[in-house]
């Protein structure tokens, strides 16, 4: 016998314990007393075992190791007192669980157990065999479990019950042994073995359909609506009150089940139709029984088949629990209405003031939930009542929840605004209040909705100048007033489109370069804002000519900026300004109006609605897939694979042409330039990368052109040599740059093959192949398109993207109108180097967009049939 074991007291471990200083004293004073009880386990001490479980269980609760201790648990269950056996269960329900292997060995002493004749001793195995059953023991078990459902004594039944619904988890196929046995305890006396009963009846319902219908039928349904019933109505009973309500444990319970069993059953639900009326209008709501119960009446309510009149009585209840003082229950209410709301939505707008009056709540939680269920409340009819209450409460919110608040704010506004002229008005006051919150997206859609309101711009412009002047801290707000006084800025100064609801204003044109100029230089403008600033000002340089020489020298102010995207617009404007006189009209006029459906599309990661194949049905790709034509958008090639893509578009990201600022840059491999637009406004970018294009009439080509009457755009940019010299160099490198065409080169390589690179039903895509002398690694290839539908399609646009190792350059095509029936033919010239010529062949995917009768259409596939030497 050790003496150090026998001599030590579990109580006197602890206090040991706890009198250490240190983590070290504490790990120094646990493992002396593991050592002591490895050497008592060894010696076989029975005198102590108990005592030394015991001591075990404490270590394993403070976190130490106590795994050489668990087969000291089985000797003590294996024991025949009831003590030994009491602290062995306890010690096996704690340092074990179902996953450990040392469970096996227990699995016969827990059978002799639940046969023994001392019902205390039965008690404990059932509480550790509802605590640590597997599988395999519920299998073993279940039979004589199911035994004790009927035993004599009411706390072998109720443990015996709480014990099934562990086995019935564990082994659901067991579960139609236990459905009359628990049947039989739906009609006990006892609470307790009620309760349970109730509870077993509820998880069989839940893992065993056979179950949920022998409880539906009228017989057992009409049980429990009566023993619901009769607690409701039963007098004062001591032994089961709680705050005047009688078992509010038992008044839950039999309300879960109703509410299992009433979900998605029409005639069950009409049985408890009385009941739950009867408990939603008698039960107190001045006590937290009270309202607990309420909670679950209205939640069986609110899941079992329609009811109007008792759908709107519990939304009544929670309305109710709105207005309650314990932020608990308001969240909870919050919750369950937010559920409702989707059953029964006029019942819940008839709490819209109360709902409201939370969003003002002092708690952040019910704060957030009210404004959640606020705007699953709005629509077309009180969209501006509502918003006008936000953006009151906007004023003075914290800051922490502007950022919620605007964001539901601006989603409400353009979801249900019924005018352009409301929408405008309602984002400008968001933006002046918490313009540093809202989204990129949010001011981008204002411009967007800003500049298809052509009979608006001279209100919005002079709105955006009032607001600005108080405001000129907000970001987003300021972003928008410059991108417009740039647009419209002759409008604000002139006075037009003035409207009757306006109060009049002078500005000059001094006062609106003012305005840009502020921004430009105050400290806390980002590089996006001081970037359009400048956009703005050299917009302002043509239309106020007048002030052309202040506006040049701010903007040479940035000309030694740190920042290179600052400098290099100081120094290319400022070209414009002083040198091109001639194109700085073309090149600054006014935006052409964006395409709403489009920005709107890209927006929720696809393009609109309306775009489809001219068949509707999947197309038929000869090198890839079908593909069906309203299956959403993806990028054009594989990205997750290592080999990267380099797109070829013939549209520009229209943010950037809008702005002025490259505001989700993509990467270009070095070599790839685009081609101009062929004039369509319906495709995404070619990987989903960026905005949408949006047709620009002030193209390149155009400015050009002007110095060159009865010369097309084409021409000219043909006509351009290679290394061009004098006054077309600078204006080109003015322009970025932009790649004159390489000359055609003579056909005198290798012969390749043609090849149908794509056909459908509607249209065919032929390529030709030649390649230049000298050089194995580039391709030409001269692409026809056909049409072969009798309908003539516009708007044509042709994008393609490769790999990484490829490198794509498209020429412009000879024309966007593709004639039906094939009376003609489109063409274009693609030019593909290829890095890894002779180890990996060409590969090349293409989107074809193009309009049928102003619907747009697009045509995705893949090409894999190049020829092999290419």
């Amino acid at each position: 016998m050790n003496p150090f074991s026998s001599g030590t007291r579990l109580r006197d471990m602890i206090r040991s314990i706890r009198a250490c200083k240190t983590a070290a004293e504490e790990r120094a004073v646990v493992r002396k007393e593991c050592a002591a009880i490895r050497a008592a386990i060894n010696e076989n001490d029975q005198d102590y075992r108990h005592r030394n479980l015991a001591k075990l269980m404490f270590i394993h609760m403070l976190g130490y190791p106590t795994h050489f201790g668990q087969m000291e648990c089985l000797k003590s269950i294996a024991s025949a007192g009831f003590p030994e056996k009491r602290i062995g269960y306890l010690g096996l329900m704690l340092l074990l669980d179902e996953r450990q292997e040392v469970l096996m060995l227990v699995t016969n002493s827990l059978k002799q157990d639940l046969n023994h004749t001392n019902q205390y001793i039965v008690g404990l195995a059932l509480c550790a065999l509802g605590n640590i059953c597997s599988a395999e023991m519920a299998r073993d078990l279940a039979p004589e479990v199911e035994r004790l459902l009927q035993f004599r004594d009411p706390n072998i039944r109720k443990k015996a019950a709480l014990c099934s619904i562990r086995i019935i988890k564990k082994v659901p196929d067991l579960a139609e042994n236990f459905i009359n046995p628990a049947a039989t305890l739906l009609k006990e006396k006892h609470h307790g073995v009620l309760i349970t009963g109730i509870q077993l009846v509820t998880d069989l319902c839940k893992v065993s359909t056979e179950a949920l219908e022998f409880f539906r039928k009228p017989k057992c349904l009409d049980g429990l609506v009566k023993t619901l019933r009769d607690v409701v109505n039963s007098p004062y009973a001591p032994e089961y009150d709680i705050a005047g309500i009688t078992d509010p444990f038992l008044h839950i319970r039999l309300l879960k089940l109703l509410r299992v069993l009433g979900q998605g059953d029409a005639d069950a639900s009409d049985c408890m139709n009385d009941i739950l009326a009867q408990v939603a209008t008698k039960t107190e709501s001045n006590k937290n029984a009270g309202n607990a119960i309420l909670y679950e009446c209205v939640e069986t309510i609110m899941s079992i088949e329609d009811n109007g009149g008792l759908r709107v009585l519990a939304i009544n209840i929670l309305g109710r629990f709105l207005s309650n003082r314990d932020n608990n229950i308001r969240y909870v209410a919050l919750n369950m209405l937010m559920k409702a709301i989707t059953v029964d939505a006029q019942a819940v707008q008839r709490h819209r003031a109360t709902i409201l009056e939370c969003v003002k709540d002092l708690d952040a939680s019910i704060r957030k939930r009210a404004l959640e269920l606020v705007y699953l409340l709005v629509n077309e009819s009180n969209v501006k009542p509502l918003t006008k209450e936000l953006i009151d409460y906007l004023e003075i919110s914290d800051q922490e929840f502007k950022g919620d608040l605007t964001a539901k704010i601006c989603s409400m506004v353009e979801k249900f605004s019924p005018d352009k002229i409301w929408y405008i008005d309602q984002m400008l006051k968001v933006l002046s209040e918490a313009g540093n919150f809202v989204k990129d997206e949010v001011w981008h859609a204002l411009i967007v909705v800003i500049s298809n309101a052509s009979d608006l711009h001279g209100y919005t412009v002079r709105a955006l100048y009032r607001a600005v002047q108080t405001s000129i801290e907000q970001e987003s707000l300021v972003r928008v007033a410059i991108w417009c006084i740039g647009e419209y800025g002759d409008m604000l100064v002139n006075n037009v489109g003035v409207l009757n609801i306006e109060d009049p204003i002078t500005v000059t044109e001094s006062d609106a370069v003012d305005v840009v100029e502020i921004a430009i230089k105050h400290h806390s403008s980002d590089i996006t804002t001081k970037a359009m600033a400048m956009v703005a000002l050299l917009k302002l340089s043509s239309r106020f000519p007048s002030c052309s020489e202040r506006i040049r020298d701010i903007i040479v102010q940035n000309k030694g900026s740190l920042v290179l995207e600052l400098q290099q617009r100081s120094i290319e404007f400022n070209s414009i300004v002083e040198k091109h006189q001639n194109i700085r009209s073309t090149l600054v006029e006014r935006m052409p109006v964006l395409d709403e459906a489009t920005f709107s599309g890209r927006r929720a990661g696809s393009l609109p609605a309306t775009v489809s194949t001219s068949s509707g049905t999947s197309l038929n790709l000869p090198n890839g897939v079908a593909k069906l034509a309203a299956a959403p958008l993806v990028d054009l090639l594989d990205l997750s694979s290592d080999d990267a893509p380099v797109s070829s578009s013939s549209g520009n990201d229209f943010l950037q042409d809008l702005l002025g600022v490259d505001v989700s840059p993509a990467s270009v491999q070095p070599g790839t330039s685009q081609a101009p637009k062929a004039g369509t406004d319906v495709l995404l970018d070619l990987l989903s990368i960026g905005s949408p294009p949006v047709q620009n009439n002030s193209t390149p080509s155009d400015i050009l052109s002007s110095s060159q009457d009865n010369k097309s755009s084409v021409a000219i940019l043909d006509g351009l040599s290679p290394t061009p010299s004098g006054g077309a160099a600078s204006m080109i490198d003015l322009l970025d740059g932009f790649v004159p065409n390489s000359p055609k080169p003579e056909d005198n390589g290798p012969a390749y093959p043609s090849i149908v690179a794509f056909e459908s039903s509607s249209l065919r895509l032929t390529f030709n192949f030649s390649k230049p002398p000298g050089n194995p690694q580039t391709t030409l290839i001269q692409a026809t398109f056909t049409n072969l539908s009798p309908n003539v399609y516009t708007d044509f646009v042709f994008q393609a993207a490769v790999p990484k190792f490829l490198q794509l350059h498209l020429d412009p095509a000879s024309g966007n109108t593709l004639p039906a029936s094939g009376n003609g033919s489109i063409t274009q010239t693609l030019r593909v180097t290829n890095s890894q010529h002779g180890k990996k062949p060409l590969v090349m995917r293409t989107r074809i967009a193009y309009k049928l009768n102003n619907r747009d259409v697009l045509e995705e596939g893949q090409i894999n049939n190049f020829p092999r030497d290419l």
